[in-house]
């Protein structure tokens, strides 16, 4: 069995795609999804299934959330490893120790181009930070994120 964490984009923002957590553990359960549990209501959902391919499952669960509630929601699949990983290979903690309050993951569906990387830059007349990382971007926000 394999564990996975499911994150869905733009759920429940300013009151757009609006999703009751009781009713997305359904959804994943009616795709025989086991263990299924949720975040508040982050759209965040870790649940184990004997499946293996994230892009496969994130497909599935982009379709039925589709044909159950009508819109279109982005789905991030990651493992628990991806997390550990992510959290060991933050460049702001290691060696510099920043406050963890001030630190943001954003994730990635694949790998930027390289052409797209170059034309990232950060703005001149700011204090933050961000890193490129395998399938995210590690910020650094010292004046918060907003």
């Amino acid at each position: 069995m394999n564990t996975f964490i499911s994150m869905l984009r733009g759920i429940n923002v300013s009151g757009q795609k609006k999703i009751r957590m009781q009713e997305l553990r359904a959804l994943y359960r009616l795709l025989g999804l086991d263990n299924v549990r949720s975040y508040v209501q982050s759209g965040n959902v870790i649940f184990d299934t004997p499946e293996s391919d994230p892009l496969q499952l994130a497909g599935a669960i982009q379709n039925q959330i589709q044909q159950t509630f009508g819109y279109a929601v982005p789905v991030f699949i990651r493992t628990p490893a991806d997390f550990q990983r992510i959290i060991a290979g933050n460049p702001f903690l290691a060696g510099r120790n920043e406050d963890p309050a001030k630190l943001y993951v954003t994730f990635l569906y694949q790998p930027p181009s390289p052409d797209k990387l170059d034309a990232l830059a950060a703005p001149t007349q700011s204090s933050d930070e961000f890193v490129i990382g395998a399938q995210e971007i590690f910020l650094y926000c010292p004046t918060g994120y907003g």
